[in-house]
């Protein structure tokens, strides 16, 4: 079971779940390495870095920069990289350290 199905099945039974995220697309809110927290949500809203699939795809931290009825969230990097539109978002960030310090806080 690969980091992303680990963290979907602790978000489905549990409601929260952790992992690190790698890359710099969402620097300089999140630093490659980050551990971060997610948790299940009634509702997503713009702004919220969370963890989806679009296209296929898992996306482990990007953010909602868009919704619209019918057609689900629109998700892109902190660089303004549209990943795309999605309906199917697990789960977002709450908090986010990196080397013992607290970068993000939901």
């Amino acid at each position: 079971m690969n980091k992303y199905e680990r963290l979907k099945n602790d978000l489905a039974s549990a409601g929260t779940g952790k992992m690190k995220a790698f890359g710099n697309s969402m620097l300089p809110v999140l630093k490659s390495g980050s551990l971060l927290t997610f948790t299940q949500a009634a509702d997503y809203n713009i702004g919220d870095i969370v963890f989806c699939k679009v296209k296929g795809r898992y996306i482990d931290a990007h953010k909602i920069i868009k919704i619209e009825p019918g057609k689900g969230y629109l998700i892109a990097n902190n660089h303004g990289f549209e990943n795309g539109w999605t309906k199917i978002i697990y789960g977002k960030v709450i908090h986010a350290e990196y080397q013992g310090a607290v970068l993000y806080q939901n």
